[in-house]
């Protein structure tokens, strides 16, 4: 009869038989009788603290050895005590490891209960090493339950003193700002140190949570053990009846531990970093640094390092003096607005007077009324002083500049602000075409405010595709979803095959195409491919495979892709070729597919089974086939490819989608174009290509994908068959002399200086007629737009924050309300997808970011991505046939002032004729 594991021990001359139950820590004891082979078993559960369950698969029994040290960490030279439960009868070997080897081994004979034994703590130790211990028992050993063997090991922090320098910062505790401070700095056991010195705004480092960097921690950060222990006591016959694990690697490594947490310079931050230098034995250096006009607390760091040994240290100091000054003015200002400066005077001493507060500011802002003021101070205190200021007609970076003084004491602050215009950009375009010989002249009228006119002219042999325009409308567009974001950048790839760049030109467009790629890589998904807005979890397929297009080209362009960002995508792409089947729904099913195995054959992965699933297909779009030709062809199938476009038409009837592809019929004959240049079927692609040239000159509005998919397609099909043909002629500018072009190049490109160029000539000297065009662009001090509703419908009412409705027009400084916007879809056009409502806000309201609340008190419908910038909310949606949806964004009158509300708009952002707006208006806060 068995009654409890303890009765087991008691009955020492039974074999126990241990038999893992399929539950965690539940055992069948069995007992059996030597002579008689009669057996007893109980299911019992078992919490014997040297057993542990090592795998799942019933193959481990090991037993983990339980000891330890009296300390974590050791200095040099100090002996490391080691204990361990034993009864007697074992043997001990005892290993010291560390990241590479065994730096010492030796056998113990243990002692009954416990055996404890020294190490001396050497260098070779440091940062830490590993004592391991194999407890062994004689084979035959039946007097205790223990197994035949243990193993266990314990790590042990081993610090050499002289890895440690101690750099001391002698400073006062408060400094003045605008002055010269003098920080010392030495060793506090007078050794030498090279060193790096810092200042800065504490609010800055409290941003991030920085902590003064610690390199002696990083560099003696706990090592992980990297020897391997190997036994074979499974091969010992009789001694123990279960399988043991041939391998144990133990240790971990410290350093992996994860830790928490042109425009107007608004905010200059408080940051000076000075070094190296050399700090000799005994020796201590002073250092002049130039605080600037700053108000604050700031931390001064020094970290040092001699060879292998390292220190920081860290000191406070207040920056402050008698008397200070601080303004504010809102995050962005517009044309002939009107705001009320607020100027904060500080007097930290009593006594300090009469005190002067002067303004003085730049063009872009003038002051209504007095520029000085005067106010007292009986005690120390602040005071608020006004300056109305008015926003003159021009774009740029105003400057405002607040001078304060009372006897010696002064202070100043100094202000930043961007003007900016709210207000859609217009465009205005001249276009001829010139014959040979003959001459033409034209005034260079720029519409727009000055500081938002720019302008250029196109000349080509070639029917124009307006390069300027197209070109501009995807870098300013606002959006910047993983289609945007992609159409943005990749016509920039090949611009150089059509138009002349210079240095300025050339460097722009890899910084362009170098941010863009590290914006990608942002939408990449768990699954490898690319979300439509950064953070969703769904992968979107026509989106995976644009952006996967261009970064393959970017990367065969020499532009430095990540290889995860490449390799992920990849795998990604391969699964869902082979899982793809027709959905028989929708017409971009097949164009999806055959785009997809188009980028797998130009990433050298063609998928064959894939490609030749999708060609047996019989009621195949034309644009599909387009594309599947051009993957056989990238993938050396050149006799396929021309099977499948044998008398197939480069016609695509006209339409526009939504969302799923971003399509429309221009798009999908760029695409076709693209494909026969790659094939070199020039003759076919010609006409094509003019086709697409004329419909990108003409005024009818694109959206993104085609806009970006036709200058792909034509950059690629003009660089290889227009390069080398001689364009001649000559252009004069007002104020300039005559300039003489002889250009191998499709389109030469020259663009305008708004404040000089006010006239253009040009005299056609080649022999054949050339295309000329001259955009000139501008942004309007007012919006005139009237209101519409085009296919869906738009609302908009302000509450205060206990839902009463309240006017705009007027509201008191101070004032927290909302904006509540409600889209109807009255379901002509069907289902509404890829939405975009645009909210441009007066400057004097400040946005209330609900998402940074800790509860999230976000209010109205769910939208699809929303993104807050300074003056703005973008909101992004989709709106079923019939329905409703209501966006809000919470807001507060924050500055004093008059200022105007700029239109609101919503659009379908791939197709134009779906949009309502509301015309803007002039506001007050009071």
């Amino acid at each position: 009869i068995i009654d409890s594991v303890m009765d087991i021990k008691k009955k020492g001359s039974y074999f126990i038989m241990r038999e893992e139950y399929p539950h965690w820590g539940r055992y069948l004891i069995r007992v059996t009788d030597p002579i008689s082979g009669h057996s007893s078993g109980k299911l019992v559960t078992i919490d014997w603290p040297y057993w542990r369950r090592a795998s799942r698969n019933n193959q481990d029994f090991a037993t983990m050895l339980n000891f330890q040290s009296n300390k974590k960490s050791y200095a040099l030279g100090e002996d490391i005590n080691v204990s361990f439960p034993t009864s007697g009868n074992e043997k001990a070997l005892v290993t010291i490891e560390n990241g590479t080897s065994v730096i010492k081994s030796f056998w113990l004979q243990t002692t009954d209960k416990q055996t404890e034994f020294n190490i001396k703590a050497t260098k070779e130790m440091a940062p830490n090493v590993y004592v391991s211990i194999s407890l062994l028992q004689k084979h035959g050993n039946t007097n205790n339950d223990l197994p035949i063997r243990m193993y266990g090991t314990i790590p042990v922090g081993v610090e050499d003193p002289n890895s440690h320098l101690n750099p001391l910062i002698d400073l006062a505790k408060e400094i003045r700002p605008e002055s010269n401070a003098s920080i010392g700095v030495s060793e506090k056991n007078g050794k030498e140190m090279y060193y790096t010195l810092a200042l800065v705004d504490e609010g800055l480092l409290d941003l991030t949570r920085f902590k003064t960097p610690k390199p002696w921690e990083h560099f003696y950060s706990k090592q992980a053990l990297g020897v391997k222990t190997w036994d074979m006591y499974d091969q010992v016959i009789g001694a123990y009846g279960a399988q043991l694990n041939r391998i144990l690697g133990i240790g971990g490594d410290g350093s992996v531990s994860k830790k928490g947490g042109k425009k107007a310079n608004r905010f200059k931050p408080m940051v000076r970093f000075l070094g190296e230098f050399k700090l000799k034995a005994g020796e201590k250096v002073f250092h002049k640094v130039k605080i600037p006009n700053y108000i604050g607390s700031c931390r001064v760091m020094v970290v040092a390092r001699n060879k292998k040994s390292y220190g920081t240290a860290e000191k406070y100091v207040k920056v402050k003096k008698p008397l200070m000054v601080l303004a504010t003015l809102p995050r962005v200002l517009g044309p002939n607005e009107e705001v009320n400066l607020p100027v904060n005077i500080f007097a930290l001493n009593d006594g300090i007077g009469k005190v002067n507060v002067t303004i003085e500011s730049n063009k872009f802002l003038k002051s209504i009324g007095s520029k000085t003021k005067t106010i007292t101070f009986k005690k120390s205190g602040d005071k608020i002083v006004l300056f109305p200021l008015k926003v003159s007609k021009y774009i740029g970076i105003g400057k405002v500049k607040v001078i304060v003084k009372s006897g010696k004491e002064s202070a100043k602050h100094e202000i930043e602000i961007d003007v900016r215009a709210p207000n859609p950009e217009v465009t205005d375009v001249v276009e001829v075409a010139i014959d040979p010989g003959k001459s033409w002249n034209s005034d260079i009228v720029y519409p727009g405010m000055n500081g938002t006119t720019s302008g250029a002219f196109e000349v080509s042999n070639f029917p124009s595709i307006n390069i300027t325009e197209r070109l501009r409308y995807l870098i300013r567009y606002p959006h910047g979803c993983i289609e945007q974001t992609t159409s943005s950048i990749f016509p920039q790839l090949h611009l150089d095959n059509v138009i002349e760049l210079n240095d300025i030109q050339k460097l722009k467009i890899i910084e362009n195409i170098t941010k863009g790629i590290s914006r990608i890589t942002k939408f990449q998904t768990s699954e490898g491919g690319f979300s439509y807005w950064p953070g969703d979890p769904e992968p979107n397929e026509w989106g995976s495979n644009y952006a996967g297009h261009f970064l393959l080209e970017a990367k065969a362009k020499g532009y430095k892709v990540p290889s995860y960002l490449i390799n992920n995508w990849l795998s990604f792409q391969k699964r869902k070729a082979k899982r793809w089947n027709y959905r028989g729904d929708r017409y971009y099913n097949y164009t999806i597919q055959a785009y997809r195995l188009y980028v797998l054959a130009l990433a050298g992965s063609p998928d064959f089974s894939a490609m030749n699933q999708l060609k047996s297909k019989v009621n195949l779009n034309s644009t599909a086939k387009w594309r599947l030709a051009g993957a056989y062809a990238l993938a050396g199938q050149n006799q396929s490819a021309n099977t499948i476009i044998r008398n197939l038409k480069t016609e695509v009837a006209d339409y526009r989608e939504l969302s799923y592809s971003y399509g429309s019929g221009t798009r999908d004959k760029a695409m076709i174009l693209e494909v026969l240049t790659e094939m070199n079927k020039r003759g076919r692609a010609a006409n094509l290509a003019k086709d697409i040239a004329n419909r990108m000159n003409d005024s009818r509005w694109m959206s993104t994908q085609t806009t970006a998919y036709s200058l792909l397609a034509l950059s690629k099909f003009l660089g290889d068959s227009e390069k080398g043909k001689m364009m001649q002629f000559n252009y004069l500018l007002s104020g300039q002399s005559k300039n003489e072009v002889n250009a191998k190049i499709p389109v030469f490109k020259r663009e305008f200086n708004p404040s000089k160029d006010k006239k253009l000539t040009i005299k056609n000297t080649s022999q054949s007629v050339l295309f000329v065009k001259v955009s000139m662009s501008g942004t309007p001090g007012q919006d005139d737009r009237s209101a519409t509703a085009n296919n869906v419908r738009m609302n908009i009412v302000y509450k205060d924050m206990d839902g009463r409705v309240i006017s705009p027009d007027s509201l008191l400084q101070g004032t927290d309300f909302k904006a509540e916007v409600t889209l109807f879809n009255p379901g002509v056009k069907g289902y509404l997808k890829e939405m975009a409502l645009n909210q441009i806000f007066p400057s004097g309201w400040e946005i209330h970011n609900s998402r940074m609340d800790m509860y999230n008190s976000e209010e109205g419908d769910r939208a699809d991505y929303k993104d807050i910038r300074d003056d703005r909310v973008y909101t992004y949606y989709k709106l079923g046939t019939g329905s409703t949806k209501t966006f809000v964004v919470k807001l507060n009158a924050a500055y004093k002032g008059r200022f105007y509300l700029p239109t609101i708009e919503t659009e379908a952002m791939y197709d134009n004729s779906i949009n309502s707006r509301i015309p803007g208006k002039w506001v007050v806060v009071k």
